[in-house]
Formats: C-alpha cells, sequence, structure tokens
C-alpha cells in the first residue's frame, strides 16, 4: 500500500503561481508514473499532468499545458506540480494519482493509489 499526501493548495489571485507537491508514504522499487488530477465543484475529476517513470515523458491536458509543469524528486518518491497564469476555472481540489508501470497516464483507468486532494481557490 502507497499512501500519497498532497500539500501546497491554497487561495490565490488570477495570475499568481502555486506549486503542489505529492510525497509517497514509503519507498516503491517498482516502476511508476505519478501525475495530477482535479474535480470542480459540480464538474467530473478530470486529468491534469502525468510524468513517465523515468521523468522524461510528460503530459498534459490541453487546459493547462503552457502554464502547467510537472516534475519529480525521484530519490524521495515526490512530484511537484507548478502552476503559472492561474486562472479562475483551475479552482478545483487537486489530487495526486499512482500507477504502477512507467508510462504515463491520461486518464483514470488502472490508477492503483489517489491522495486526498489540496483545494486551489483562484479568484478573479
Amino acid at each position: 500500500q502507497v499512501q500519497l499526501e498532497e500539500s501546497g493548495g491554497g487561495s490565490v489571485q488570477a495570475g499568481d503561481s502555486l506549486r503542489l507537491s505529492c510525497a509517497a508514504s514509503r519507498r516503491t522499487f517498482s516502476t511508476y508514473a505519478m501525475g495530477w488530477f482535479r474535480q470542480a465543484p459540480g464538474k467530473e475529476r478530470e486529468f491534469v499532468a502525468a510524468l513517465s517513470w523515468s521523468g522524461d515523458t510528460t503530459v498534459y491536458a490541453d487546459s493547462v499545458r503552457g502554464r502547467f509543469t510537472i516534475s519529480r524528486h525521484s530519490a524521495v518518491d515526490t512530484v511537484y506540480l507548478r502552476m503559472n497564469s492561474l486562472k479562475p476555472e483551475d479552482t478545483a481540489v487537486y489530487y495526486c494519482a499512482f500507477r504502477y508501470g512507467g508510462v504515463p497516464f491520461r486518464n483514470s483507468g488502472g490508477i492503483d493509489f489517489w491522495g486526498k486532494g489540496t483545494l486551489v481557490t483562484v479568484s478573479s
């Protein structure tokens, strides 16, 4: 069992930046991909970004490409989401996701572990 703990959410103004972090509870010696989803009030959870095991491959939702950057610190099993130029429509609970296997994911199918989420609120 891998537990994921997100941090870094908060309330900001449009145009501001935030960095989310997600730390895995223990070292795993399997290959895995990690990434982020978000769920806005009254909407379904949607994919945001994911990163391959090697860190060489990243995938992004069209709505965040060019503004958000996903990265990882492999030594401590932590993934980050740097969010720039935030918009009110980015307001959501952001969830960290973990899936065994090195290929980054683009949807929630096969996700092995989820974090509890961290709230990001962007006001205009």
